[in-house]
């Protein structure tokens, strides 16, 4: 029978990919992760602001080519498009970059008291901007790029239907 010399994993604070995690635990690795991400330098918050920016400009720029000119109706046009937009959020997950929504559970260390009214807002705000940055320069290089006229500039008609289908929804 073969020893080894390493000691069973009793002391791990992360759970095993596969473990149920309690609510109370989860709530406290939250809190972990928050206390951790206030606590990074600027640089290191803003770049992966500025990537998730971008990869859900790509992930809406692909749901846009998508859906333009489907015929496949309604329901099954906008399944493929949701799976094309998914790619943006596939690439935030795999490339660990910070979008707006996600960083908003920091919130649980601040009420824990954990971190400090300011750090929460540098943070938001770094993240903010760098998703506002990373959205607007892909939105730059895809007009620049000339996919907005393809089909006869029918993406680009697709686009500014979901623009004007977006900005005048009611904010209530």
């Amino acid at each position: 029978m073969e020893q080894t010399d390493a000691a069973p994993d009793t002391d791990r604070t992360e759970p095993h990919p596969l473990e149920v995690v309690p609510p109370a635990r989860m709530a406290r690795l939250v809190e972990e992760v928050g206390v951790g991400k206030v606590l990074l330098p600027f640089i290191p918050t803003l770049t992966p602001g500025i990537l998730a920016g971008a990869f859900i400009a790509f992930g809406s720029m692909f749901f846009t080519v998508t859906i333009t000119g489907s015929e496949l109706g309604f329901g099954p046009t906008r399944l493929l498009g949701g799976l094309a937009f998914s790619l943006g959020l596939i690439l935030v997950i795999i490339g660990g970059a910070e979008l707006f929504t996600g960083n908003s559970l920091i919130i649980m260390a601040w009420a824990s008291r954990r971190i400090g009214t300011a750090a929460l807002l540098r943070n938001w705000a770094l993240v903010y901007v760098g998703n506002l940055i990373g959205a607007v320069s892909t939105a730059i290089l895809v007009h620049l790029s000339g996919v907005l006229s393809e089909g006869e500039s029918a993406v680009g008609a697709t686009a500014t239907m979901i623009l004007i289908a977006k900005t005048s929804l009611d904010p209530a």
